[in-house]
């Protein structure tokens, strides 16, 4: 019994969500106000031209073609070309000012949606795929500026449009024009129905197209992966089955708007056929002069465009509400939070944790436990362990890219939380296991972000410390290559180079080197450590690495597993208690063997 409650309160809340998002909408056009009041101005006076027109025709058959009036003839063409002309000018001024007012918004939205994207903590991302924010970025502020210069112009005009032509109409004849108005509530039930289909089928195509751009994205940058374990069957059969929901969410939409049109016009021609017979049948044709008749019926079918248009825009404006949902949703999502107030200058590079914890989320399980120890300026300290052990999760918490919950970590004594976010991350330099490079030269890859006024001569200097000159050199263009979209022109090992390359040119007290040398063949890495060796002196280092070898000059080990430390010491320490970290050495030495 209390279902239709529900039902009645969620279109309700449909209504309100809908005028809300439009009203911010509207916040964002505001800023524009000078254009809006010229776009205004034009949409008002293009619909007047409309019942000008249906009055225009009354004199002109009744003062021509009836009474033979010869001033009328005399003015009537020019009074056509300048019903004509005002609406030609009307209409470029309200278009050009309404379409630049729509690409100012995108343009603003667009930016603050990259700029979220870009302020946003990490474990949104780990929530949320990348082919859905694209389409936001891209796909859905387009539909939300559709909905902001087409609705709004359709809005404004033809209900100005209709207005004027009903009152028009109303002077010629309020008993027809009473007839023609009953079908407007038949018209609006009509229009309400189908806006709210046209919502909920804007919503399934935006997820469908999402879906679309992520996995043609997955295909386009693994073709090397689909094709070595023979996965072309099964991304072709997901990409359809997405693709297919997305054409089918497309027909669902089309069909709602192709038969509410007919529909509408088919009631506003019942009450057409309705005026003819009472107005030839009735007294009124006695009243109606052959002008004043036509003046009429023009009027009315004049009215058919813009109801057509008004019935039509639903689409449009429910893709946009639809749109923006989502974009304001993102809007509204929480940046990092930055709650420190400190700042450091200079750091010594002393790091302590402090009875550490960490889950990512509130409700789940500890990822990190419990984690105590102390790192002293300069020292090189090396995590190993199992796969899924905690070991990046740990070293991510050092430049706050996730937040701990309990315990603290200190950087110089001073709790990292207290630290501004900017300053913190300062004095650190991260090379991770999974390289970023980005769609520009070798150079500005190496002098990336706070780097890019570094000289070219320190940019050279990174270069040799990485072992990556000669590879360099060796390109077409040298430093001034362009790399490719996230490095697809360099191998493996050389996009690893350039990565530890901007890491040395950063020159930060803090290191962290996340499986930095894991993409090197065995004599490029020896050659790397060994310029490791020399250049991370005096720097704190954190290394998490994969093979054992590279850690043994490491001053401490950390061996973690399920997300605690389980033990802790220098290569020879560990190796002499014949624990979990010389378990793990025979076994690499037993396959490096093999």
């Amino acid at each position: 019994m209390s279902q239709p409650n529900t039902v009645s309160a969620h279109s309700a809340d449909e209504t309100i969500n809908g005028f809300s998002i439009y009203k911010r909408l509207a916040g964002y056009a505001l800023e524009y106000r000078l254009f809006l009041l010229f776009a205004f101005i034009g949409l008002l006076i293009n619909a007047a031209t409309q019942p000008l027109f249906a009055a225009y025709l009354k004199p002109l058959l009744d003062g021509t073609f009836m009474d033979k009036d010869p001033e009328i003839i005399r003015w009537a063409p020019f009074a056509l070309l300048f019903i004509f002309l005002l609406r030609g000018i009307s209409g470029f001024i309200s278009g050009y000012f309404l379409s630049l007012v729509g690409r100012n918004v995108v343009t603003k939205i667009r930016s603050q949606l990259f700029d979220r994207f870009l302020n946003l903590p990490l474990s949104y991302y780990d929530k949320n795929n990348s082919g859905q924010l694209i389409t936001l970025l891209i796909f859905q502020v387009e539909q939300l500026a559709e909905a902001a210069t087409k609705g709004l112009k359709v809005l404004i005009q033809d209900i100005a449009t209709i207005i004027g032509l009903l009152a028009w109409m109303m002077y010629l004849s309020w008993e027809l024009t009473v007839v023609v108005l009953l079908t407007g509530p038949v018209i609006a039930l009509i229009i309400s129905y189908v806006s709210k289909r046209f919502r909920r089928f804007s919503r399934q195509i935006q997820d469908s197209v999402g879906d679309v751009t992520q996995i043609s994205s997955e295909a386009i940058a693994a073709p090397q992966e689909i094709r070595i374990f023979d996965g072309a069957a099964d991304e072709k059969k997901r990409f359809e089955v997405v693709n297919e929901k997305n054409r089918r969410s497309f027909m669902k939409r089309t069909v709602t708007e192709l038969l509410s049109m007919p529909i509408v016009h088919f009631i506003v021609a019942i009450a057409l056929s309705i005026i003819i017979y009472i107005s030839t049948n009735d007294g009124l044709i006695e009243r109606f002069t052959p002008g004043t008749f036509m003046s009429f019926m023009s009027a009315m079918m004049l009215l058919l465009d813009p109801v057509k248009r008004l019935t039509k825009v639903n689409s449009t404006l429910q893709s946009g509400i639809a749109a923006g949902e989502s974009i304001f949703s993102l809007l509204d999502e929480e940046k990092e939070k930055d709650i420190g107030t400190k700042s450091l200058d200079v750091v010594k590079g002393k790091i302590a944790f402090k009875q550490v914890k960490f889950r990512y989320d509130t409700d789940g399980k500890d990822i990190i436990n419990a984690i105590n120890f102390t790192v002293e300026p300069g020292q090189k300290i090396a995590l190993v362990g199992q796969s899924g052990s905690g070991k990046t999760t740990l070293v991510n918490m050092l430049p706050r890219f996730y937040n701990y919950y309990s315990g603290d970590i200190l950087l110089d004594d001073i709790a990292i939380t207290d630290l501004k976010l900017s300053n913190l991350r300062q004095h650190f330099a991260y090379v991770g296991q999974d390289i970023t490079l980005f769609n520009g030269s070798v150079k500005n890859n190496i002098a990336y972000g706070k780097m890019r006024y570094a000289t070219d001569d320190k940019i050279r200097q990174a270069a040799i410390a990485a072992h990556a000159l000669d590879f360099i050199e060796a390109l077409p263009n040298g430093f001034d290559t362009l790399v490719g979209e996230n490095g697809t022109l360099l191998s493996g090992g050389q996009k690893q180079r350039i990565a530890i390359a901007r890491a040395i040119l950063a020159d930060a007290p803090i290191l962290i080197l996340d499986e930095a040398t894991s993409a090197l063949d065995t004599q490029s890495e020896k050659a790397i450590q060994s310029a490791l060796d020399v250049l991370l002196q005096g720097r704190t280092t954190f290394m998490i690495a994969h093979r054992l070898s590279t850690i043994e000059s490491a001053d401490k080990i950390l061996v973690m597993e399920q997300g605690a430390i389980i033990e802790m010491g220098t290569h020879q320490e560990l190796l002499a208690k014949g624990t979990a970290y010389a378990g793990l050495h025979q076994m690499q030495l037993a396959n490096d063997i093999k």
